[in-house]
């Protein structure tokens, strides 16, 4: 009988509406403990989740039998309910729409892993539209600035 294997690593990357700075320190580690276990909800494998106040980058084993999409539309919309409902800000929380999804081979799981993990040392020196149109150019990935992440307002 035949089976199905894969080996498919994805990094994904999506930011708080406008780019508000509103991820707090006191509470991020629960927020990516949340957003760890609902990718892992899927049925998908979470290396890593980390961010900063204004993003957060993912980094899992996906199955072939679930497209990125759904990972991203289960893990944005229940960990906006969840911030909503611990109280932490004073206002709605919200994602903004969309995602950045890049894939890696087995051999820069070390690489991907470090970076993720390393995010506040990275953003000492670059903003968080330098970094992401970074990753779509060194992925070769043609993009329109009308439709890159949107600032504050």
């Amino acid at each position: 009988m035949a089976n199905t294997y894969s080996q498919m690593y994805v990094q994904t990357v999506f930011a708080v509406k406008y780019r508000r700075a509103v991820i707090d320190q006191k509470w991020k580690p629960e927020l990516l403990a949340v957003i760890g276990n609902l990718i892992n909800e899927t049925g998908c494998k979470t290396i890593i989740v980390n961010g900063v106040e204004d993003h957060i980058h993912c980094f899992f084993g996906i199955k072939p039998s679930i497209c990125v999409s759904d990972v991203m539309k289960n893990a944005k919309a229940k960990s906006s309910k969840w911030i909503n409902e611990s109280g932490f800000l004073q206002h709605r929380f919200e994602w903004q729409s969309g995602f950045g999804a890049f894939t890696y081979s087995r051999e820069h799981i070390d690489r991907i892993y470090r970076y993720i993990q390393n995010q506040e040392e990275h953003h000492w020196g670059i903003s968080f539209t330098e970094e992401y149109i970074e990753m779509l150019i060194q992925h070769g990935i043609d993009y329109d600035e009308q439709y890159i992440f949107k600032g504050l307002m």
